[in-house]
């Protein structure tokens, strides 16, 4: 009798017991006013501020709302975004710093306005964020944020000592921060966006723009909605116009457990500055004190099986405040740009009819909010402090050039590794629930075997621009190392910058007929059992 272990589905906190609104797939030709493409934080709350401003708005999502990076967040609405300000200073300039962190504090008062405004239940806990440091490198580091929070004038601390059973050798609190549950208080956006009149297609993918006389977006199915703006909120931009997007950013993921502790959940929410990263801050599930415990940051498609960074939180958390019970575990991805500042206005220089907001890092809560509010600003015409600071056309000499061309030799080296790689393993070894990459007929292939023995086969050369695609093990899905594209078992399209699935393998018997359940004795070099 076989045995293998059952996979455990990624399942999110945010998405469990949330009655959200479903709505239908675009199924003709449209027009709009302004088309916000993606069902996040980002596109709801734009689609909502734009609607209240009395513009005609239809949104578009490929999946389902807010089951993307806004679904898989931790949910901390910050301004602490790390170690962030000091690096701001030295290459932007003080000037820029203080604006980075008053957009941020700008945004984290927008979401509290609107909670007050609509009466949305949604958790909002107002309370300090810590960074903390467990090396004296890390020390050091923080000191010198320290700093810049006192030339920025930012409310917070530096101390030694964290509420729990870490030993730090120093701490850094920003004041006056705050925690939520996202899907409640965007379900309530959504619920007034409609009531304003707005439109919403769910299971409808936008996949091209054509600037003609009327901006049109292209659909998956065939189908066009005629704007004058459309603003790309998809989390990778989903239409590149030239802005070589996918050379300027690199997609990270990071991983989250819910569990509910054995010792005393602390207040606060925590970050660590030393690798490897942990995020924790509390949350509630039934009525039940839980800790969220996230990190173990990697890119996309590279690094160690995606499983070990299950296994390192589960330890960390049972080390440190111990499991009485761990309810759920997801992953997420999150984009980040040359200089760590996201990327939001138009699309390219002088174009005043494509938009776009993206590489928010880890910190989508407070950016998202804030592309909202930049982007209704441009689409109104209004003036904002923060345009400038936050258009994608910058590119600054330090760091910009420094990180692009470190990103994209990282590129080139997994591509050539990616050509060059000796495979030995075989598909017949896989067990159920197994992927892996493997050699089929001579060639580099990926296989999984699914839950009722079938054998999936694609062609792991990525469909964006070649790079070879690898297994993980977590999510069941095919991550590309070069830019982040993601695709599932089967190939379709999970994540851009792809627009194209993976190549499916024919697999066949001697007869010529599809084999729908591939056994330990078939042998892919004879194509017969």
């Amino acid at each position: 009798m076989e045995h293998h272990q059952k996979w455990t589905r990624p399942e999110s906190l945010w998405r469990e017991d949330m009655a959200l609104p479903t709505f239908e797939t675009l199924k003709e030709d449209t027009a709009t006013e302004v088309a916000v493409v993606g069902g996040g934080i980002t596109g709801i709350t734009t689609a909502y501020l734009l609607a209240k401003e009395g513009k005609q708005v239809t949104l578009l999502e490929a999946d389902q709302l807010l089951n993307g990076t806004t679904g898989h967040t931790t949910a901390k609405v910050t301004a602490q975004h790390g170690l962030i300000y000091h690096e701001i200073m030295k290459h932007f300039g003080e000037e820029e710093a203080a604006l980075y962190y008053q957009a941020q504090m700008t945004a984290l008062q927008k979401v509290e306005e609107l909670i007050n405004k609509y009466g949305i239940d949604c958790d909002w806990t107002k309370e300090d964020a810590y960074l903390f440091a467990t090396t004296n490198i890390g020390a050091q580091k923080l000191e010198k944020e320290y700093e810049a929070y006192q030339a920025l004038g930012i409310e917070g601390e530096l101390g030694e000592t964290l509420p729990f059973s870490i030993e730090t050798t120093r701490s850094l609190s920003m004041k006056n921060q705050a925690r939520f549950h996202p899907l409640k208080y965007l379900s309530a956006l959504v619920e007034e966006f409609t009531k304003l009149g707005g439109e919403i297609y769910e299971h409808t993918k936008a996949t091209d723009v054509q600037e003609k006389d009327k901006v049109e977006v292209m659909t998956g199915d065939g189908f066009t909605v005629a704007c004058e703006k459309v603003i790309s909120c998809s989390h990778f931009p989903f239409y590149d116009g030239k802005g070589l997007y996918f050379s300027r950013m690199y997609a990270e993921r990071s991983y989250l457990l819910a569990i509910e502790p054995e010792k005393e959940v602390p207040e606060g929410m925590y970050l660590s500055v030393d690798e490897p990263k942990r995020s924790i801050r509390t949350a509630h599930y039934n009525g039940t004190p839980l800790l969220l415990i996230g990190g173990e940051s990697h890119k996309t498609g590279q690094g160690v099986d995606t499983s070990f960074h299950y296994n390192a939180l589960e330890e960390f958390a049972a080390e440190t405040f111990g499991i009485k019970k761990k309810l759920f575990q997801w992953s997420a991805q999150d984009l980040t740009t040359l200089d760590k500042v996201p990327y939001i206005g138009p699309i390219t220089r002088n174009n005043d009819r494509v938009f776009i907001a993206t590489g928010f890092r880890k910190w989508g809560m407070t950016n998202g909010t804030l592309a909202a509010q930049l982007i209704c600003d441009y689409v109104t015409g209004e003036d904002s402090l923060f345009h400038e600071l936050f258009k994608p056309t910058r590119f600054k000499s330090d760091p910009s050039m420094k990180h692009f061309l470190s990103q994209n030799f990282d590129v080139a080296t997994h591509l050539v590794e990616g050509k060059l790689e000796l495979v030995s393993d075989r598909p017949k070894h896989l067990k159920k629930g197994e992927g892996m990459v493997v050699q089929w007929k001579g060639e580099r292939a990926g296989a999984y075997r699914d839950e009722e023995g079938k054998l999936h086969v694609l062609d792991t050369t990525c469909t964006h621009m070649g790079c070879e695609v690898e297994w993980n093990s977590a999510e069941h899905t095919w991550d590309c190392p070069c830019h982040g594209s993601r695709f599932s078992f089967n190939g379709s399209v999970v994540e851009g910058p792809a627009e194209q699935p993976l190549m499916k393998i024919a697999i066949q018997d001697k007869n010529d007929a599809p084999i729908q359940n591939v056994g330990d004795d078939y042998d892919e070099n004879q194509e017969s059992f």
